[in-house]
């Protein structure tokens, strides 16, 4: 054999070690790859995890479209903003939040849920001190903390107070005697009373109405239902009376504003556009905004990219709704139902407040687009959230649907009985 050549004998090896690592690469991430990698992949729900990075996707477009206003708004005459300074610090949490996002979607449920629960008590107690060391902003005491580590409790303990809520009232199955529900009414009303001390109506309605979402799935009277229901009504009357704010708010939305009302300012800039929209950097209205980036992003995405591409966002929050509740149509553990039933009330309901205040069909509440909107503690507490709900609506596809799976009744006996067991 000379330089250059490969005799007869070596083609074999030659042939099986490539064929060892075709076999290799096509393995990796396979169906017959164990690995925990490939695990997560092939259990994770993939659509939903799609559709909410179009939702981030969309939201650095947006973001970009509202950030010179915000920019032009923010810059003095010693400091002058970027036009897309509020675009570059969102770019950077979104790739801080996906990661995070990835990470927590991994956990093993259990995992997922004992994380959550911990985080809860730790949101709740960083929500206790922003009464003493919280800083203002616009009128409102919300963000605890120094320079860029500045967070806001409420929004992280959003997603970690429907874990736990879920976790609470699990329990009320195993053992109907305990009083979960009267414990979950004095938490819920503890964290209500916290959040209108900054003030913050709009929080505060997201919390009741994930409660009351999960009081109805636990299987509560219809005459509890309707008394809780009066008691929300009350509650919104009360805060009417005594809560400046809402006052003036509910007063626009229902008897009118002025022109530079922040809700008819909104709906101009959502409708201005027509169904096409002006075009990207071209908008003029939503100039006139108060928080053009965080806010009021669906009337700019409204006037830039037209009513056509406002209702395909509409879409996509509704497919993730109705995504999430196919994944639990076979799913039998309590917890789980409740658990993401609770994380989809509170992405939905908080799209679906955003969206209706920009359409003049709520009063103004001063709440962010989930995922679109501008904001640190909002993304990052978005992002938590998505990845919890990726974590407990993973499932492995095939094995409801083995024929070599067996699932015994709760309720079956410890021991085989001796007239059933077959011998030799």
């Amino acid at each position: 054999m000379t330089d250059g050549t490969t005799s007869k004998g070596q083609l074999p090896e030659i042939a099986a070690g490539l064929k060892k690592k075709r076999f290799q690469l096509e393995s990796r991430l396979g169906r017959s790859d164990r690995s925990p990698l490939s695990v997560w992949f092939w259990e994770l729900d993939r659509v939903l995890l799609a559709l909410m990075l179009t939702l981030i996707a969309i939201g650095l477009i947006a973001v970009a479209a509202a950030s010179p206003v915000s920019a032009l708004k923010h810059s003095t005459a010693a400091v002058s903003l970027d036009p897309l300074y509020y675009f570059y610090r969102q770019l950077g949490w979104v790739i801080v939040g996906i990661p995070i996002m990835l990470v927590v979607s991994m956990l093993p449920k259990e995992q997922a849920r004992r994380f959550a629960i911990l985080a809860a008590v730790g949101a709740f107690a960083l929500l206790f001190l922003v009464p003493i060391f919280g800083k203002t902003v616009n009128g409102a005491q919300r963000w605890i903390g120094y320079g860029f580590a500045t967070v806001q409790p409420g929004e992280f303990l959003k997603p970690f107070y429907a874990v736990s809520l879920a976790w609470l009232l699990s329990l009320r199955v195993k053992d109907p005697s305990l009083p979960v529900i009267s414990l979950s009414f004095v938490l819920t009303g503890i964290i209500a009373l916290l959040l209108m001390m900054q003030p913050n109506l709009g929080q505060t309605l997201i919390f009741c109405g994930i409660w009351f979402v999960l009081m109805m799935i636990s299987g509560l009277s219809a005459r509890l239902i309707a008394v809780i229901s009066m008691g929300g009504i009350g509650g919104l009357i009360g805060a009417y009376f005594l809560y400046p704010v809402a006052t003036q708010r509910i007063n626009s939305w229902l008897f009118g504003g002025d022109e530079f009302d922040q809700v008819m300012l909104a709906h101009k800039a959502l409708t201005g556009g027509g169904l096409l929209g002006t075009g990207p950097g071209l908008g003029t209205a939503k100039f006139k905004l108060p928080e053009a980036h965080t806010d009021y992003i669906f009337s700019v995405i409204g006037e830039e990219f037209g009513l056509l591409a406002c209702v395909a966002i509409a879409l996509v929050y509704l497919a993730i709704i109705v995504r999430v509740f196919l994944r639990l149509l076979d799913e039998e553990d309590n917890f789980i139902i409740l658990a993401v039933a609770g994380l989809t009330a509170q992405f939905g309901g908080q799209a679906l407040i955003n969206m209706a205040v920009n359409l003049q069909l709520f009063p103004s509440k001063g709440m962010t687009l989930p995922l679109i909107s501008y904001g640190g503690s909002s993304f990052l507490a978005l992002s938590l959230g998505v990845g919890l709900l990726l974590a407990f609506t993973r499932r492995n596809p095939y094995l409801d649907r083995s024929q070599y799976v067996t699932k015994w009744p709760k309720d079956r006996p410890k021991e085989i009985p001796k007239e059933i067991m077959v011998t030799k």
